[in-house]
């Protein structure tokens, strides 16, 4: 062998040692990428057949139910993934762990919603239809959502990530395909008009995933006790994120008009889309770190510096990306949405400090340190939204965007922080 040849063995060897990963996070991020397009196309339509006034009803309906949608299980979905990941016989217990605490939040959360909610928000003048678009919004958003994202995470703690892949994918293109015959095809123009679609099209991809997942075994109704403050602990960062990520929306909603309240909505759904980049390196990761960390928080410390500067790479090349193509919005969305470009353009640059923190948060629950990651995530997201809130009403919306920033950037630094310092606490246990 010649000295030239080693250098090229040496690449190959690399390159067969890292391809098998490049492949699975080029089908993960590829399976978001296209179901956050879809929901763009989706989106896209609605704004244009519903009209400025009716879609800013519905963002701000998704705004309440993308809130309730994380209590709703309470976390449980978290224990498809870290405790089938390490052992698959346990997954149909976890299963029905899951199905008694969605049916049991779900129900509560409907009703304290249709108590609650039409003081706030009307869909229709008539009052009947008002109730009935409601309820469908609730159940639709809250509970039917929530079983089917359960498909994703069962698919995943099996380490199947093309059935995970697909089944985002699907449902994605489900949702696409119902706005365009319900508003192209039939002419709906209403938002209680698409309340029924809309829960058809969730009704039909709940079943349709269920039937499929069955052939991974019947579901044992059990609750599993110590997984319920686990999933608490899980579930809490997500539902108070949702809450301090949301209130901006109700509070401009209150402030300004609805024409610049879906413009707002849809810039936000566009950034919170590009976070799929970095959600699909995790979804690839989760599995890994929590082998990893069961001997010790410290052994996945390898695999997370190499995470951050991946994750950072990605988030800059996308908010770049994203900025470059805002100004072209308007020739999606409409005329109506002239204020778009802005906001997106300011807006974009959020995926940097968010994909500072998430690597950090995905060691921690890997490891099982959920209540240090529900601690710092939730005094970010409590603290967070009355200076949100505050800052809202003081300037909108420019008070809002500083106020953002702000936030973000706090809760990675806390985040790091924490997680040094755990690493160095194992370290030192082993000595």
């Amino acid at each position: 062998m010649s000295e030239t040849e080693l250098p090229d063995n040496r690449l190959s060897a690399r390159i067969r040692r890292y391809l098998p990963s490049l492949l699975s996070y080029m089908a993960s991020s590829g399976s978001l990428i296209m179901a956050s397009a879809a929901q763009l196309v989706t989106f896209t339509i609605l704004a244009r057949f519903l009209g400025a006034s009716d879609f800013g009803v519905f963002i701000t309906i998704m705004a309440i139910t993308s809130i309730a949608v994380h209590l709703c299980g309470l976390g449980g979905a978290e224990c498809l993934l870290r405790r089938v990941a390490q052992d698959k016989a346990i997954y149909t217990t976890m299963l029905g762990h899951n199905l008694i605490l969605i049916s049991l939040s779900g129900i509560l959360l409907v009703v304290t919603g249709m108590i609650i909610l039409p003081y706030w928000i009307s869909f229709s003048p008539d009052p009947l239809t008002n109730q009935i678009s409601l309820f469908l919004f609730l159940a639709t958003n809250v509970i039917l959502l929530r079983l089917i994202l359960l498909a994703e995470a069962i698919y995943i703690g099996h380490n199947n990530f093309k059935a995970a892949n697909l089944s985002v994918v699907g449902f994605a293109f489900a949702r696409t395909f119902a706005a365009i015959l319900a508003c192209v095809a039939f002419g709906v123009n209403t938002i209680s008009g698409w309340a029924w679609w809309q829960f058809l099209c969730h009704l039909f991809v709940a079943a349709v995933y269920w039937l499929w997942l069955m052939r991974l075994g019947k579901p044992k109704f059990h609750l599993v006790r110590e997984e319920i403050k686990l999933g608490l602990f899980f579930a809490t960062p997500f539902i108070f994120r949702a809450f301090r990520q949301n209130i901006d929306l109700l509070l401009l909603g209150l402030l300004l008009s609805p024409a610049v309240i879906g413009s707002y909505g849809v810039a936000r759904r566009i950034v919170d889309s590009s976070y799929l980049n970095i959600d699909a390196m995790n979804r690839l990761l989760y599995p890994r770190l929590a082998k990893l960390s069961a001997n010790g928080i410290d052994k996945a410390w390898p695999l997370a510096q190499k995470s951050l500067m991946i994750a950072v790479s990605i988030a800059v090349f996308t908010a770049v990306v994203i900025y470059c193509l805002a100004p072209y919005l308007p020739l999606i969305f409409g005329n109506e949405y002239q204020s778009m470009v802005y906001f997106t353009q300011v807006l974009c640059w959020v995926i940097i400090p968010f994909s500072l923190w998430s690597i950090g948060v995905e060691v921690m629950g890997a490891a099982g340190e959920h209540g240090y990651r529900a601690a710092i995530l939730n005094a970010g997201n409590l603290l967070g939204t009355p200076v949100l809130a505050f800052a809202t009403w003081l300037m909108p919306p420019t008070g809002t965007f500083i106020s953002i920033y702000l936030i973000e950037f706090s809760i990675a630094a806390s985040i790091w922080w924490t997680l040094l310092w755990l690493i160095r606490r194992q370290k030192d246990k082993a000595r």
